[in-house]
């Protein structure tokens, strides 16, 4: 299983609630609607609890700024992933739009792995 785990911090015009909103009720379905295209297994999103809730123990750690949500994508082999449809990149394409309109590519680290399962 071939994951990509994005760790996401909204634009700075837009307040947390916003962000979620855009991302649940907009960008959600969006990924769903090219699920097949780009061969995605299955699509999580993580959204963070308000700052009361998580700023204490970040202090408490001398953590970093925390992000405004986690999106997971997994794929079967890398073979899915990185495929080389024209669709596929046109679908691809289309999510990165969609994501220039509430995601500060900058601050938002991503990165793939490999899922190892342990139990």
């Amino acid at each position: 299983m071939i994951k990509l785990t994005f760790a996401l911090v909204r634009l700075p015009h837009l307040s947390r609630q916003e962000f979620q909103d855009y991302w649940f009720d907009t960008h959600a379905p969006l990924v769903a609607s090219v699920r097949e295209t780009l061969r995605i297994r299955r699509y999580v999103q993580m959204h963070s609890l308000p700052e009361d809730i998580s700023e204490p123990i970040r202090q408490s750690r001398g953590a970093p700024p925390p992000y405004d949500g986690v999106a997971q994508l997994w794929w079967d082999s890398l073979e899915d992933m990185a495929s080389t449809d024209p669709a596929a990149r046109e679908a691809g394409r289309l999510l990165l739009e969609d994501e220039k309109r509430f995601i500060d590519h900058a601050k938002s680290p991503l990165w793939f792995g490999e899922e190892r399962v342990i139990f």
